[in-house]
């Protein structure tokens, strides 16, 4: 499925790095950056977690949460979110169903190879739970200059 900005955000529930439950309801009447990444402890990835701690203060100041979510399990995130000092919730989504809903499980290719993975994909959804913008292009080392444009 493929959502585009005016959407409604899927709704969704998911377990965070402490096996949590967490539901974009529990953020209605914030601004959201849900960020879907590939795996956790990789460069790019990395890069990009790492990019959102070091802004987080600016993102909180414009008025975002901001929840990652890669198919990783909630343990592989406390141990990314420990490492790396993460002061936002990782969505552990191991059957894939919140990339389902968000039409980020898609089928890549590398080397000729096809397979399935993650498209690296940022939603922006408003205090109605609307999208207000889709980063399909993430700059990892950049991102939070693209969300605050």
């Amino acid at each position: 499925m493929k959502l585009n900005i005016g959407d409604k955000a899927p709704a969704f529930e998911g377990i965070d790095q402490n096996e949590n439950p967490i539901k974009l309801s529990d953020f209605a009447g914030k601004k959201v950056v849900l960020y879907f990444y590939p795996k956790d402890n990789t460069p790019g990835c990395t890069a990009q977690a790492c990019n959102l701690r070091d802004n987080h203060q600016a993102l909180l100041d414009a008025g975002y949460a901001v929840i990652g979510i890669s198919s990783d399990s909630a343990k592989k995130h406390q141990n990314f979110i420990s490492k790396f000092d993460l002061p936002f919730p990782l969505i552990a989504d191991e059957d894939k169903s919140i990339h389902e809903a968000f039409g980020t499980w898609v089928e890549k290719s590398m080397y000729g190879r096809k397979y399935m993975g993650t498209a690296r994909t940022t939603f922006i959804i408003n205090e109605e739970g609307v999208i207000e913008d889709i980063i399909e292009k993430v700059k990892t080392k950049e991102h939070t200059a693209q969300i605050l444009k």
